[in-house]
């Protein structure tokens, strides 16, 4: 998330602002291939491609990060603007880019590592876990005022976090397979032992030990290697959602940030009212989370509080009921209403890929959709 250009002061509070980044693979404007671009990769380091944009690990990838915003509309408007400057960017290195979690048919074995020292760090410390990063995502960041408020937040956000996931999956295809999930970005990104919903941490002091542990261990150098489902960034004073596949409408990213931004001020809240937390055991939130990865929107989530099984769209309904009285406050329930409806009447990225692939048995009319979804930005 970049600080904004000269503007009037930002408000302060917690979820006054919030921000987003997102990746996007590249590919060839015919074939729709995964495609190396050394090139834009490098005159992204140089910083000469759009002050919005960020290079990744491997050079068929690319990133964008919006300014920080303070509205729903300021957001979009953001996104527009920062996806415009990606594609833009991607059409002058002769390529375009594909706005969702995994690339429908191609593989790690088409990627090059980008040639930056923090990537080639990475590759030495992770092996092959790094030189298969053929995943991309979506991070909302949001502001908090000190590292107590993010763990105190963290602590109780962990239940909603599955729910979140399901109204994003945009990775259902892998090395050209129906993996049979919603989200396989997740499964493929649990394999790295630093990701996954964080266990419960109680304070701030307790969240710096475990980073300075997993420092001492080797896994990680600092804390910002840490890919939880969510952390305190290690460069902005911001809670870190990083649990989304990369959507491919920009009103679902939108959605999910605007969602995200919420459970931050009503959680910070109770956290001030100092209402216990969920004890909530780790073992159900990786089966809720799987569930999520697995059913999207299409089947039943596992509520790891209530140990049951509810229809994804009825855990979606409770989530926007617990949030309402936040969202009209801020003026915000109209249009999250509108979105989740208009994301409950066209299904979410994955959903359409499958729609698409089960009626024309083409990968490439799959890709070429996800680009074509991603790339009209006043829709959604």
């Amino acid at each position: 998330m970049e600080p904004p250009p000269t503007r009037s002061p930002l408000p302060t509070g917690t979820g006054a602002t919030f921000g987003v980044e997102e990746e996007f693979h590249l590919v060839d404007p015919v074939t729709y291939r995964l495609t190396r671009s050394p090139e834009l990769a490098a005159a992204v380091l140089r910083q000469e491609s759009g002050r919005h944009l960020h290079a990744e690990i491997t050079t068929t990838q690319l990133e964008s990060a919006t300014d920080v915003c303070t509205g729903l509309a300021d957001l979009r408007a953001e996104l527009v603007t920062t996806r415009a400057e990606a594609a833009g960017a991607a059409a002058r290195a002769g390529v375009r880019i594909l706005a969702a979690s995994t690339h429908p048919f191609d593989s790690w074995q088409q990627q090059d590592i980008t040639p930056a020292p923090r990537y080639e760090a990475m590759v030495d410390r992770w092996a092959g876990l790094a030189l298969q990063q053929d995943i991309v995502g979506c991070h909302v960041h949001v502001g908090v005022p000190d590292l107590e408020t993010a763990v105190a937040v963290m602590d109780r956000v962990r239940p909603y976090l599955p729910v979140l996931l399901a109204m994003t999956g945009s990775s259902p295809f892998h090395d050209g397979v129906d993996t049979g999930h919603h989200s396989y970005r997740t499964m493929w990104w649990s394999r790295w032992p630093i990701t996954g919903i964080p266990e419960y941490l109680g304070s701030a002091e307790r969240f710096r030990e475990v980073v300075a542990g997993l420092v001492a261990s080797g896994v990680i150098a600092d804390g910002s290697h840490l890919y939880w489902d969510l952390r305190p960034s290690s460069h902005l004073p911001t809670l870190e959602f990083r649990l989304a596949d990369v959507c491919t409408e920009v009103g679902d990213v939108v959605l999910h940030a605007a969602l995200a931004r919420c459970l931050v001020r009503v959680l910070a809240a109770r956290a001030e009212r100092d209402e216990p937390v969920p004890q909530v055991r780790s073992e159900l939130l990786r089966a809720a989370r799987w569930r999520a990865a697995r059913y999207g929107l299409d089947g039943s989530l596992f509520d790891p509080v209530r140990c049951e099984l509810v229809p994804a769209r009825v855990a979606v309904r409770r989530l926007l009921v617990e949030l309402r009285d936040d969202l009209t406050r801020h003026g915000e329930w109209d249009d999250v209403v509108d979105l989740v409806e208009r994301l409950f009447e066209r299904g979410t990225s994955s959903s359409r890929q499958r729609r698409t692939w089960l009626r024309t048995g083409d990968w490439r009319e799959v890709a070429a959709r996800i680009v074509r979804e991603g790339t009209a930005l006043e829709s959604g």
